[in-house]
């Protein structure tokens, strides 16, 4: 299956690029955050840091179609998840488009991330706001694994693409951060990487990116340490891969959901595994959950559903994700362009804004949650878009 009208799809995709980025620039690359509600200064002293009233106050502002967050109180930020993603988009730009100005945004960007590492943790980054989960809490600054390992993503392509040392090395003190600051959890043949460094949380996403961060280490440095953690990793995800062919969010029974983007990053990390260390043992894995992903989560026109069993809400994260994943496996699915080209039209048709950003949600054809999402919406529909842009 080829892709249809190749000039036509290309100037669609970057004139929505163009127009993104003229948001970007016109709003100081700032916006809201999905989870950012704890921001909310004129009423979060109310929730008395209460978990419940955490989660209350959290997921309304995240949830309710109305954007709340000017009357609430919560400020645009930068994102450095957000960054990560605009500099591996701005890359792929500049390899498309030879043009000078997405190399120096690129490297803007990344400055910006060496800047901006956790204060306690060098080599890793978290969240501009207090984070409650059904889990854990964690206060602002407090790294993730699943931004340090998407952020050391963004500086192994800085150091491909400009060939500079020093992006190499915060790529690196990213891994030491997984191998030194983060417990790792025994379980049958695998081990699960916590996602944060303060407490237990296991969660198959955030483990497996950190494999496939340390895969990728492997593939430059050769430090076997790297390299056993990578497969343990990926070895714990595999083992609780589904009949069906797909996994859980997490073992535990209140991680008992499978969605689009999730499953999405597992594949994606299942690939760069592979790839960085040419150890093909969970092929199989990889390649069936591929399929069952493909047939599970889009419709004909190429909408993005949200989990495995409905289709509403559509989440602009699903659409970004989505497109990046299907053109990664390009090279071993001759069907997943054309799939990515459509979920990218159908996104930039109902999802875009005129103003050029795109919306966080579409809950129906007529109730559409248009907040400004900066790492959830704009930065990864960047990269996303700028990734299949380079293939059409």
């Amino acid at each position: 299956m080829g892709v249809p009208n190749n000039a036509a799809a290309k100037a669609q995709i970057y004139d929505s690029m163009q127009r993104l980025y003229g948001w970007l620039e016109k709003n100081d690359y700032k916006g809201y955050d999905t989870f950012d509600g704890l921001n909310a200064r004129f009423v979060r002293p109310f929730t008395f840091n209460n978990k419940f009233l955490n989660t209350v106050l959290q997921q309304a502002v995240r949830r309710i179609p109305v954007n709340l967050r000017p009357v609430l109180g919560v400020r645009k930020g930068h994102s450095t998840k957000g960054m990560g993603f605009l500099a591996r988009g701005f890359m792929r730009l500049h390899t498309a488009t030879g043009e000078k100005l997405w190399a120096d945004k690129a490297e803007y960007c990344l400055q910006w991330l060496v800047e901006h590492q956790s204060p306690d943790y060098p080599g890793a980054w978290g969240n501009h706001f207090d984070y409650q989960s059904r889990s854990f809490y964690l206060p602002k600054n407090v790294p993730t694994i699943v931004w340090t390992s998407l952020i050391g993503q963004a500086f192994f392509d800085g150091y491909d693409h400009f060939k500079k040392d020093q992006y190499l090395q915060i790529a690196v003190s990213a891994c030491e951060h997984i191998m030194k600051e983060l417990e790792k959890y025994p379980d049958g043949e695998g081990t699960c990487i916590s996602y944060i460094p303060i407490g237990k949380s296991l969660v198959h996403n955030a483990n497996t990116l950190g494999g496939a961060l340390l895969a990728r280490a492997y593939s430059h440095t050769r430090n076997q340490a790297y390299r056993e953690l990578a497969q343990r990793a990926i070895q714990y995800t595999a083992q609780y891969q589904r009949c069906d062919a797909s996994w859980w969010y997490g073992e535990k029974a209140n991680l008992h959901w499978v969605d689009n983007f999730h499953t999405a990053y597992v594949l994606d990390c299942f690939k760069f595994y592979e790839e960085g260390t040419g150890d093909k043992r969970f092929e199989k894995n990889m390649m069936t959950g591929y399929e069952y992903w493909k047939k599970t989560f889009f419709l004909a026109d190429g909408t993005p559903r949200y989990y495995d069993y409905k289709t509403m809400p559509i989440d602009i994260q699903c659409s970004s994700q989505a497109i990046d994943t299907l053109v990664y496996f390009n090279d071993r699915d001759p069907e997943s362009l054309p799939l990515a080209l459509k979920v990218a039209q159908w996104t930039i048709e109902n999802m875009q804004d005129h103003s050029g950003y795109f919306y966080y949600r579409r809950y129906s054809p007529w109730l559409v949650n248009k907040t400004a999402t900066l790492h959830w919406g704009q930065a990864t529909m960047m990269c996303a878009l700028a990734g299949l842009y380079k293939l059409l």
